[in-house]
């Protein structure tokens, strides 16, 4: 099963900023984004993409990723 970091990955065409989908889909809860976001950074770190934009805030007791831009490289 993919992640759905992954499935972004896959659906995302290259060169092409991308924000993940929130509204109507899994990721419009702020703990599934925020795992999302983190497994997105590790492809960046792997060259798979670069974040171009990234913001945090406090929700639900914790400090969270709740929007990430990034543009897939391969």
């Amino acid at each position: 099963m993919r992640s759905h970091a992954s499935r972004v990955y896959f659906e995302t065409q290259a060169g092409t900023p991308m924000e993940p989908p929130r509204a109507g889909s899994t990721l419009e809860h702020p703990l599934v984004f925020d795992r999302a976001a983190k497994n997105l950074k590790a492809m960046a770190d792997k060259g798979l993409v670069a974040i171009v934009d990234e913001h945090s805030s406090v929700r639900l007791g914790e400090t969270l990723i709740d929007r990430l831009t990034f543009v897939k490289l391969r």
